[in-house]
């Protein structure tokens, strides 16, 4: 169907000083049309740009950028992360589920979303493609929808599928969507810690994997299971695999079954080609994938996330380093209380012992400043490449004799100390 595009300079006038603008994340964002909102700060001042996390080339550091400009940080990624550190950004802490729900009961008001989507069909319908978590809600409550129209986005099924007369305005620009290739990332660590977590997923479980090396590590331990489903906030390339082995089938699914349930995606073209027009994905909105009692309600939910740092009573800190916005809460305390309670779940933190600057990230004590973003109430299992142990149900001193147990030989004896003088009478 023919559209009423207009140029990427005339859409971002749309925005006016004052405006609180959402920026769509991850793959999809559009970083044409930000880059050229950012090149109005001139004539713009006191804009809040809000967003998950972004990938690609974001010029925030020209001139002139930050006294126009403010990031409130919803998840801080790489590309920003100085941005959200200084005297110009901010992190709002939230759990994934819940960002929906600062749009939509106007905590978070927006004037304007902008947004990246797939050609329309024949009925002039489009699709958020690879990300419609917060997405759908800024998209539904914004006055002013600005959407980057890209043949190279895939259109994706589930609840991101929108009339193009929800949008103010239209720009039409092919570009490639980010690639990350997780799979490259794998070392020796990640791979025996994949090990050690696939050993505590049983035949006809369901899957939540985080960001990163572990998970698609995982994956690859998983090619002899049978009937696993997955729910997960997001995947990658580790999944498309096992679903062509016949591995990943859904059927014991409770929630969606037959379906791989996400909210957004990341990875290489492959993946994008895949979800392309699948009906075996359903991307949904996040505060349903994230939502503990739809979670709960999959029987043999595992959740598998990581850390930066736990401390010997099994504190998880997983968005800073010290007082450093490193990253978000994001979904990990969603997904970990989901399955939790779920019958037969299992809730998994993997990490690596250390730092690849070999500093332990078994400590006695998380830094000052930092993050509990899952409390010790909250963890079950622990892996790291030296093996798996359950904190569930046990003391403070047992806790940290098993968390000891799985740290790196190196630093066995500091924490040991650290074990003793804290818990000795």
């Amino acid at each position: 169907m023919r559209l009423p595009f207009t140029s990427i300079e005339k859409a971002v006038e749309l925005v006016q000083s004052g405006d609180r603008v959402f920026v769509h994340g991850s793959a999809a964002t559009p970083l044409s049309l930000v880059n050229a909102l950012l090149e109005r700060a001139p004539d713009l001042k006191n804009i809040e740009i809000v967003s998950i996390s972004t990938y690609g080339d974001i010029q925030w550091k020209r001139p002139g950028i930050t006294g126009s400009f403010y990031l409130n940080s919803l998840f801080v990624s790489a590309n920003v992360r100085e941005w959200a550190n200084s005297h110009y950004g901010s992190y709002v802490p939230i759990f994934l589920s819940e960002i929906p729900k600062l749009f939509r009961e106007n905590m978070l008001p927006l004037q304007v979303a902008i947004v990246q989507v797939s050609p329309p069909d024949m009925h002039g319908y489009v699709s958020l493609g690879t990300s419609v978590d917060a997405a759908l809600a800024a998209v539904q409550t914004a006055p002013i929808v600005i959407a980057q129209v890209n043949p190279r986005m895939p259109r994706v099924f589930g609840d991101g599928v929108i009339h193009v007369s929800r949008f103010t305005a239209l720009v039409e620009e092919s570009a490639e969507l980010p690639e990350v290739d997780y799979g490259s990332k794998s070392d020796a660590v990640s791979q025996e810690i994949g090990k050690h977590v696939a050993g505590l997923i049983e035949d006809g479980a369901t899957l939540q994997l985080g960001i990163g090396a572990i998970p698609d590590a995982v994956l690859k331990q998983l090619t002899h299971h049978r009937r696993l489903g997955i729910h997960t906030e997001m995947f990658s390339d580790g999944v498309i695999d096992l679903v062509e082995r016949g591995v990943i089938t859904n059927e014991h699914k409770v929630i969606k079954p037959g379906k791989i349930v996400t909210s957004f995606l990341l990875g290489t073209r492959r993946l994008y080609d895949f979800v392309d027009n699948n009906p075996f994905i359903s991307s949904k909105d996040i505060s349903w994938v994230n939502d503990t009692d739809i979670i709960r309600r999959n029987p043999k939910m595992i959740a598998i996330n990581s850390a930066i740092e736990i401390d010997l009573t099994g504190q998880i800190c997983a968005d800073s380093i010290g007082t450093y916005q490193y990253s978000g809460i994001g979904g990990q305390m969603d997904f970990m209380r989901g399955a939790a309670l779920s019958p037969g779940g299992k809730a998994i933190i993997a990490l690596p012992s250390t730092t690849k600057k070999g500093i332990s990230r078994i400590v006695p004590f998380l830094k000052e400043g930092a993050g509990v973003v899952t409390t010790r109430g909250h963890v079950h299992y622990v892996a790291t490449e030296y093996g798996v142990v359950n904190l569930f149900g046990k003391n403070m001193e047992q806790r940290a004799r098993l968390l000891i147990s799985i740290a790196h030989p190196d630093h066995r004896d500091t924490l040991e100390k650290a074990r003793i003088e804290r818990f000795s009478r």
